[in-house]
């Protein structure tokens, strides 16, 4: 167990309530940034690296959605000194400790930082304009409550920028969470028992749910030590799922992503479907039905199912899902 943090099974038993206290508190920080202008103007950039990437995707499908333009960028890949842009910068980060974030915010003007992040006091949340704070919720090492009240902010903060609504149907999210907590509690182990001794696993997801697929796939390799790779489906329909063969595939969406999975299912391979469609399983295909909910909130019941599958996963293979095997000591400042 890493110090600092909470075991996996503390932080996932006490997730529902968690996030039911973070909602409101977290709508009233961002309806306080909108009423001060802080939300207007040209669309965000999202700035994360590993979790904290996947968890703006969500974000950016809403924004462009509503017609702003909006991308996420991989802080870790981007050379500096940061091209001047009209653009703020959202810096997501749970720690607030994130080396590589931190760096391109020092590089461009404070007007334009923003910062979604646990921890406050931080180095980032220091040098950021604005801060929106989940609250120093205690997580787990693999993130569960911080990777899923993060991707609840910055979906909402996509909701509310020039002049938008956060959405009235947040406040239902924790009674559908709970719903398929149940259901996980009835199926998980089954469905982990698809992924838990394949080679690799592929995750692919419709464009709106893609940071699922990044999460699902990252949880695996973090928990369950599965070699595991995430998608975009019209990526993973490019050409990479011809590599399909003694592998495991969950599909995360809807008529394009049943199409996929009904092909591999029936090439004999064993796929795992997370839809809102009412869909029949049928050899090699198991179905879990999600609550046909905005993409954004639908994509915090997916990451409840990726964290399930990846712990579930770990303990079928024997592994404690809290040890890890590496630890860095330059992705993180002091």
């Amino acid at each position: 167990m890493v110090a600092g943090y909470i075991k996996l099974a503390e932080a996932r038993a006490s997730q529902a309530d968690r996030l039911e206290e973070a909602l409101p508190l977290l709508a009233g920080q961002i309806g306080a940034a909108q009423r001060s202008g802080t939300l207007n103007g040209p669309g965000p950039i999202f700035l994360g690296i590993g979790a904290s990437f996947a968890a703006a995707a969500a974000a950016v499908w809403v924004l462009r959605e509503r017609g702003i333009h909006s991308w996420r960028l991989n802080a870790g890949e981007y050379p500096l000194p940061f091209p001047a842009s009209d653009h703020p910068l959202i810096g997501v980060s749970q720690s607030g400790r994130s080396s590589e974030t931190l760096a391109v915010f020092r590089d461009v003007p404070q007007a334009q930082r923003l910062a979604v992040l646990n921890v406050v006091p931080s180095p980032i949340a220091e040098i950021a304009a604005t801060t929106f704070a989940l609250g120093n919720i205690p997580d787990s090492y693999a993130s569960t409550i911080g990777y899923t009240a993060t991707v609840a902010t910055l979906a909402m903060i996509a909701e509310a920028w020039n002049g938008g609504t956060i959405d009235a149907s947040w406040s239902a999210l924790p009674q559908a969470f709970r719903a398929v907590e149940a259901e996980l509690a009835r199926r998980g182990t089954a469905l982990a028992g698809l992924l838990a001794h394949a080679v690799s696993v592929d995750y692919a997801a419709a464009a709106p749910s893609v940071g699922s697929a990044e999460v699902g796939s990252l949880l695996l390799r973090e928990i369950a030590r599965i070699s595991a790779s995430g998608f975009s489906t019209r990526q993973y329909l490019h050409g990479a799922m011809e590599s399909a063969g003694k592998t495991a595939h969950v599909l995360v969406g809807a008529e394009r992503e049943l199409g996929a999975a009904h092909m591999l299912a029936r090439a004999g391979h064993a796929t795992l479907l997370i839809t809102p469609l009412d869909v029949p399983e049928e050899t090699n295909l198991a179905v879990l039905r999600l609550p046909d909910l905005p993409p954004a909130q639908r994509s915090i019941l997916e990451a409840l199912v990726m964290q399930t599958l990846a712990v579930e996963a770990a303990h079928l293979r024997g592994i404690d899902p809290d040890a890890f095997v590496f630890f860095h000591t330059d992705t993180k400042v002091a």
